[in-house]
C-alpha cells in the first residue's frame, strides 16, 4: 500500500483545519458550557443519592469519565455521514467514484488530518488538565499504551459505522433524520453521555453486545485503570477487534451492493 498518497491527504487535511481557527474556538467553548452542565447535573444526581458512590463510581470517577468522553468525542466525530450525503445529493459523488483511490479509503484519510489537530487542541489539552487537576487519578502506566491501540481500533469502528449509515443516502437521497437519530444511539450506547455502570443490568448486557460501547466506553475503561488486570484488558481488546473487523466487512459489502442502487440528481 502505498502511503504517500494518503499522508498527503492527511496533510491536506490539517492545513484545512488550520484555517478555520475560529471555529475550533467557538467548539471549545461550547464544550466548556456543555461540561459546567454536565458537572452540575450529576452533582445533584450525586447529592440526591445521598452516597459518596453510586453504582461503583465516585462523583470525581463519573466526571473525569464523562470529560475524557467529550474529548474523546471531539477527537474522533468525522462528521462522514453528513460529507458523503452532501456528495450523493449534490452528485459530486460521481466524481470522488472515478479518483483512482478507493472511495472508502479516500473519505477516512481526508478525516485523517482533523484527527491530528482535534487530537493537538481537544483531546491532549483536556487529558493533561484532568490528570493534573485530579492529582494522579489517572495511573500513567502501561494502560496509556493499550489505551491507544484502543483508540485506534475505536476509530476504525465509528468510521464503519458512519460509513454504513450514510451509503443508506444512496436509497433516502436524504440523510438528516437517520443521522441525528445514529448520533443519540451511539452517544447513548457507547457511554458517551451517561457511563455504561450506571445503566440498568439488563440494557448493560445488550449494550455489551453491540458494537457502540468499544468506541468510547472501551478505551476509557482501559485508560482509567491501571493497567495490571491484563486478562480484563486482552478482553476488551479482542471484543473491539471483532468489531473492528465485522463492521469493516459489513460496510464494505453494503457500500458494495447499494453503489448499484446510486442515481444522481445533482448538477
Amino acid at each position: 500500500m502505498n502511503l504517500k498518497k494518503y499522508f498527503t491527504l492527511t496533510r491536506a487535511g490539517i492545513i484545512e483545519a488550520l484555517q478555520f481557527r475560529l471555529s475550533a474556538v467557538v467548539m471549545v467553548i461550547g464544550n466548556l458550557l456543555y461540561l459546567i452542565v454536565v458537572y452540575f447535573l450529576w452533582q445533584a444526581i450525586y447529592r440526591s443519592a445521598g452516597t459518596d458512590v453510586v453504582n461503583g463510581m465516585t462523583f470525581s470517577d463519573t466526571l473525569i469519565y464523562l470529560v475524557l468522553a467529550t474529548a474523546l468525542f471531539n477527537f474522533m466525530e468525522m462528521y462522514t455521514v453528513w460529507e458523503i450525503g452532501r456528495n450523493i445529493q449534490s452528485g459530486k459523488i460521481v466524481l470522488d467514484l472515478l479518483k483512482p483511490i478507493d472511495f472508502r479509503k479516500y473519505m477516512f484519510w481526508s478525516y485523517s488530518g482533523t484527527f491530528v489537530t482535534q487530537f493537538f487542541f481537544t483531546f491532549l489539552p483536556t487529558f493533561i488538565v484532568v490528570a493534573a487537576v485530579t492529582h494522579g487519578a489517572i495511573h500513567m502506566g502501561t494502560n496509556l499504551l493499550f489505551f491507544v491501540i484502543s483508540v485506534v481500533m475505536a476509530v476504525s469502528i465509528n468510521y464503519s459505522i458512519d460509513f454504513f449509515v450514510s451509503t443508506i443516502c444512496l436509497f433516502t437521497e436524504s440523510i438528516w433524520g437517520i443521522n441525528i437519530m445514529k448520533q443519540v444511539i451511539v452517544l447513548l450506547m457507547s457511554g458517551a453521555t451517561i457511563p455504561i455502570a450506571f445503566f440498568p443490568e439488563t440494557l448493560k448486557k445488550v449494550v455489551y453486545c453491540l458494537p457502540f460501547q468499544s468506541i468510547y466506553n472501551a478505551p476509557l475503561s482501559i485508560l482509567l485503570s491501571d493497567g495490571s488486570d491484563l486478562k480484563k484488558i486482552a478482553s476488551i481488546l479482542g471484543t473491539q477487534l471483532l468489531w473492528c473487523i465485522g463492521m469493516m466487512i459489513l460496510s464494505k459489502l453494503f457500500w458494495k451492493v447499494s453503489l448499484k442502487q446510486i442515481t444522481v440528481n445533482g448538477g
